[in-house]
């Protein structure tokens, strides 16, 4: 006799079906998974054992078997202790076979039967659904998954209740969906003092997700700046919001099953490993680049660094996810952000000022950033240069717009951008545009084109480069309400270009 459930193994943020199979065969007494478990699926069976001890359920003397197919996709995590306690019940008909069959469960039990929360929610209620089936998870779990609200959802404390419910002794009534999170209080730009250029190369880059580069001494207000940034961003759409938050949920970094619409501002510091930031590491959890999707991913002191780990991410940039590949598998992330970095013109980070710049300017300053490949600084839309701000400024009161003002302004850049991108589902900002879409949208006026191409013959603009200058003047253009763009909107991306010293 053979029982069934259904569970679910991760890969990336797809939620493949698992079936997960249990038979009682006559032999010498034994529990065996087979199916390529990890270790922490193998230890199931100790945990499981104990638990149905605790509901006075004995296991059988017979051979136990459970397979978990298909056995040639690995299976990681402790949330298949749940559904492996399932079809062992179903087989000793404790509870109904039919039910133990229409339900996607996934959990870790501990010793006495109660079940813990594990990372996934989410995208297992997608995958229930698309199953037709019900999903089973912890009480801790269920906030999280009845987000999906087309999932028939599932969720109890402990083993005994599940028993329970699938006997009718008990109904257990579906969670509610956990409490939208909210933005702690946003700082405002109108604490930065002075920096307006800085200022509105950010709000530039917020309105069409551009890359942006921001050079300057220790102390001029790079990281202030980048930290106000989230301030002026718009809300993510529902489908943004249910993309990032299934990645947030397999990372287990949802807090208590609470999903937010405020786009994911990450900060990785500059020691963090290659996995740390592209993903990996065991189970291939995803690094910060996917945490940041839809989002922000601020890197602090670039040129520190590693090398490798920049250059690892020029492919996401590009193509908008990242290949996590391991020896038996390839997992895949989305991880479109909206990348902002922050420099020191130098080691010393004196390279302006001659009275405490070191005796090595400015080769200084070129071994510095020459630290970042050509590539990685290619791939900036804009670079702003961040000067110190003299201490006497510092007592003026407030200036310029508040960040309520400029996010004001972003949004309907924004929502321009989507008006004008809706045939196009593969462009979700100015700086996704490529090809004859861009073509179609960025044609500037005949002074403006004589403009950009004196710029591109004299200092040699790559091609990445001339059309990176296209999608900010169009960006400039959207938030100048202005459909043609002009030499004005030209010259000031032009301005942000130049200003990194690329072609």
């Amino acid at each position: 006799m053979v029982a069934r459930t259904y569970s679910v193994a991760f890969q990336g943020v797809d939620a493949r079906p698992v079936e997960v199979q249990c038979a009682l065969m006559a032999g010498l007494p034994g529990f065996s998974i087979v199916g390529l478990p990890d270790k922490a699926v193998s230890e199931a069976k100790d945990r499981i054992r104990a638990a149905l001890a605790g509901l006075g359920i004995a296991l059988p003397s017979k051979r136990i078997t459970i397979n978990l197919s298909p056995a040639d996709l690995p299976k990681e995590g402790s949330h298949f202790d749940l559904p492996i306690a399932l079809s062992i019940l179903a087989a000793l008909n404790v509870i109904p076979e039919d039910r133990a069959e229409s339900t996607v469960s996934l959990g870790e039990m501990s010793l006495d039967g109660r079940l813990i929360h594990v990372p996934g929610g989410l995208p297992a209620a997608v995958a229930s659904v698309e199953q037709e089936r019900k999903l089973l998870c912890p009480s801790a779990s269920g906030p999280e998954a009845a987000w999906v609200t087309a999932a028939n959802i599932i969720a109890a404390h402990s083993l005994a209740d599940v028993v329970k419910h699938f006997t009718g002794q008990i109904h257990l009534s579906p969670p509610t969906p956990g409490e939208a999170t909210k933005a702690d209080s946003l700082r405002d730009f109108r604490e930065v003092k002075g920096q307006e250029r800085a200022k509105r190369a950010l709000e530039i880059a917020a309105a069409g997700r551009h890359h942006l580069l921001m050079v300057g001494p220790p102390g001029s207000g790079k990281s202030m700046l980048a930290a106000r940034l989230p301030g002026i961003l718009p809300s993510m759409s529902a489908a943004e919001t249910l993309e990032t938050s299934m990645i947030h949920s397999l990372a287990g970094v949802l807090e208590e099953g609470g999903i937010s619409r405020n786009r994911p501002y990450r900060a990785p510091h500059h020691t963090a490993s290659m996995a740390a930031i592209v993903g990996g590491g065991r189970g291939a959890k995803p690094g910060e680049a996917s945490l940041a999707h839809n989002g922000v991913l601020f890197l602090d002191e670039l040129p520190e660094f590693s090398r490798n780990v920049l250059d690892t991410l020029r492919q996401p940039l590009e193509t908008g996810d990242v290949v996590v590949s391991r020896a038996n598998a390839h997992v895949t992330y989305p991880c479109r952000f909206m990348l902002v970095a922050a420099a020191n013109p130098c080691r010393c980070g004196h390279m302006a000022d001659p009275a405490r710049a070191c005796a090595r300017v400015p080769n200084c300053g070129a071994d510095y950033l020459g630290r970042v490949s050509g590539p990685m600084l290619d791939r900036f839309d804009l670079r702003a240069d961040v000067p110190p701000v003299a201490f006497q400024d510092l007592d003026l009161p407030s200036d310029g717009d508040s960040s309520a003002q400029i996010a004001e302004r972003v949004a309907q850049a924004h929502e321009v951008q989507q008006s004008r991108f809706a045939a196009h589902s593969h462009c979700r900002s100015n700086a996704d545009v490529e090809g004859e879409v861009l073509e179609a949208i960025a044609t500037p006026s005949d002074e403006g084109r004589a403009l950009l191409t004196r710029a591109a013959d004299r200092f040699g603009l790559t091609a990445r480069g001339y059309h990176r200058v296209l999608r900010v003047a169009r960006t400039i253009a959207d938030l100048d309400h202005s459909e043609q763009i002009d030499r004005p909107h030209i010259a000031e991306a032009l301005s942000f270009r130049l200003a990194a010293g690329d072609g």
